[in-house]
């Protein structure tokens, strides 16, 4: 079960790629369209290399090229949603909601990829998720009781596309490399950022912008280890089952959280985090369901 080590590595890699695109989408760059700009043209450059590399199979089936193909705009659209919500949002409440797509995943690969789960998995991938809603939910002290903040329905929205994009990569994936599949990703992903944010107005941003060589410096950065966290992601999604694999994926968030606590404690000026006594116990509370939820699929298999 190689994919297990595989999938939580990926994990941790990617929860850096999210505390440094919140620092950069809300700190450095003036705008969403900003950050794309760059970001895009270093994944679309890396994207059409390692896809001139490793060119897809001669005779794929077309089927499993809109399956790849459609699986990456599908997952950049759900990318986008998550980012646009990083300029408002803390990255510890965004993450453990966007990473309930392991439910959505599980849903789907039964009756798609005929994967099968036990009641011990689906119990497994439901304490995983559960606690999205509970980081979500705040106290209004006006009217006395709890609301679900507005970002919520966004980021339920990019958990689906997300799950779903999971889905269709596992059916390319048994056709086609996880380095085919990287490759796709990431041309899709640079080509689509750029098609959104490459316009004289948001270079002129980029060229006035305090910091700027810092700031590109980190978001190359950034992309190189993003890229080490979808090429992870992929590869254990073609070694294991789909549902499972995404699930640990999902242990994102407790990553997330604790890279944040330790930067707000030690940098308190690098995140828009606000840790008081309860939202440090919420999220905790939260998170613990996310690992024993891990915890009883590992123990599961």
């Amino acid at each position: 079960m190689i994919w297990i080590p595989i999938a939580i590595t990926a994990a941790t890699i990617t929860a850096i790629v999210s505390i440094l695109d919140s620092h950069l989408i809300s700190k450095r760059f003036p705008s969403l369209l900003a950050f794309l700009a760059p970001a895009g043209t270093i994944h679309l450059v890396i994207g059409l290399v390692v896809l001139l590399i490793n060119p897809l199979p001669t005779g794929t089936d077309t089927l499993v090229l809109v399956a790849a193909f459609g699986s990456a705009v599908v997952r950049v659209v759900g990318v986008l949603l998550m980012l646009r919500t990083m300029r408002f949002e803390e990255v510890s409440r965004i993450m453990p909601v966007v990473n309930t797509f392991p439910i959505f995943v599980a849903i789907l690969a039964v009756p798609i990829l005929d994967e099968v789960l036990g009641w011990t998995e689906w119990l497994a991938v439901i304490i995983t998720v559960s606690g999205a809603v509970l980081i979500s939910a705040r106290w209004d002290s006006e009217r006395k009781g709890v609301q679900i903040r507005r970002s919520f329905a966004t980021l339920m929205v990019s958990s689906i596309l997300l799950g779903a994009a999971n889905i269709g990569s596992k059916y390319a994936l048994d056709h086609i490399s996880f380095w085919n599949m990287y490759g796709v990703n990431a041309a899709c992903l640079g080509a689509i950022f750029l098609l959104f944010s490459l316009r004289p107005s948001v270079v002129g941003e980029i060229k006035q912008m305090n910091q700027r060589n810092t700031a590109l410096g980190l978001t190359t950065l950034n992309e190189t280890i993003a890229m080490a966290g979808f090429i992870m992601s992929f590869w254990a999604m073609e070694q294991g089952p789909v549902s499972m694999v995404s699930t640990i994926i999902g242990t994102r968030p407790a990553f997330v959280f604790i890279y944040a606590l330790v930067l707000s404690f030690f940098f308190p000026t690098v995140l828009n985090e606000h840790f008081s006594r309860g939202v440090i116990i919420t999220k905790i509370v939260s998170i613990g369901l996310i690992i024993g939820g891990v915890t009883l699929l590992t123990l599961g298999e």
